[in-house]
């Protein structure tokens, strides 16, 4: 029995480990058309992106019909031929999108008074493993219209998904090509996956680098005269993996006790923050905490909020800055004063 306990919390280490080790990238690519220019600063009839990690790695818009490197060690690595056989794919990529809008709105007796937008995104997702080799996880290949699901190609079985009646005519016609599902699926299990390998040692320097965050817990006005928001934000870091929990007199709340959540979201500077609010009563006198942990930078965290802990607090500052003798004595001093006036004043009222 001894055995089997110690060989099974072995195992067990083994698992936590094994998961310990393991991280999750992405290579992502973005296409976005409009049926017509919008005349919106920062928004083009088209434009695509490469994200790596959630972090934009090259661009092009239909402005400037140049497929340019976002980040330095891509323009170290690869040599100019990339970058142009890669403009030619994005312009040749632009036109597609032109040609199936139009499609698409003829299908669908739309008109030109409206703006449409026709979205793709494909890419993979991998993880990594003890050893440092990368193993595929899954991989994306869809199409949104006017912000709904279009189509998408489900990569275990070969065949297009169509969500919407609209989409099951181009799904026909898709999965009578074998060719093209062959071909989806050893892009996304097989050459992508190489591509973000290659591109991760690329700017490996850069994204091993850890960042750890700077993380705020405050509060802002709710609707409710009765309520306030409560509000952590973790900042600044890198890599992306964090946990972030608001827990109430020390249990996690959920989805369910109305814990709202951003999720993690890109910074300007290619760090990233998260952000999770709870609405809760002014008068509630629990203790709340945020707690944070990002595992890339070691950094684990956590700030407390509350009537009772906010009094401790400013108790527990006074006492370190060795204040609390000094207002402690100056308040006996006073009240000394203050009894001695009052029996002078007792004193002079008899005589």
């Amino acid at each position: 029995l001894v055995t089997f306990v110690l060989v099974t919390q072995y195992i067990v280490l083994l698992n936590l480990e094994f998961f310990c080790l393991t991280e999750k990238h992405s290579l992502t690519y973005i296409y976005t058309a409009f049926s017509k220019p919008v005349n919106l600063p920062g928004l083009h009839e088209f434009t695509a992106m490469g994200l790596l990690d959630n972090n934009m790695i090259d661009y092009y818009d239909s402005e400037h019909q140049v497929k340019v490197p976002k980040q330095d060690w891509m323009a170290k690595h690869l040599e100019p031929e990339y970058w142009d056989k890669g403009t030619q794919s994005r312009k040749s990529k632009q036109q597609w999108f032109k040609v199936n809008i139009d499609i698409l709105m003829k299908r669908m007796r739309q008109n030109n008074t409206d703006t449409h937008i026709l979205q793709w995104m494909h890419g993979c997702e991998g993880e990594t493993q003890p050893d440092g080799t990368m193993k595929f996880v899954r991989g994306m290949d869809m199409y949104n219209y006017d912000g709904s699901d279009f189509l998408s190609f489900d990569d275990n079985h070969q065949v297009w998904v169509a969500p919407i009646h609209a989409a099951e005519e181009t799904k026909r016609k898709w999965d009578e090509v074998q060719v093209l599902k062959e071909y989806t699926k050893g892009y996304l299990e097989k050459e992508c996956m190489e591509w973000m390998a290659k591109f991760r040692d690329f700017g490996k320097d850069q994204l091993l680098k850890a960042s750890p965050p700077t993380v705020h817990l405050f509060t802002r006005k709710a609707k409710s005269e009765t309520n306030t928001i409560l509000t952590c934000l973790a900042t600044g870091f890198l890599p992306k993996d964090i946990t972030m929990n608001i827990k109430r007199n020390g249990r996690v709340l959920t989805l369910e006790d109305g814990l709202v959540t951003t999720g993690v979201r890109p910074n300007n500077d290619n760090t990233f923050q998260k952000r999770d609010h709870v609405e809760i009563l002014k008068s509630d006198v629990s203790v709340y905490t945020c707690e944070v942990n990002h595992r890339a930078s070691k950094m684990h965290v956590e700030e407390k909020w509350g009537y009772k802990q906010n009094v401790c607090t400013k108790l527990t500052k006074l006492r370190d800055n060795g204040n609390m003798p000094i207002i402690i004595g100056g308040a006996v001093a006073i009240l000394i004063v203050i009894a001695a006036i009052g029996g002078t004043l007792i004193f002079l009222k008899k005589k």
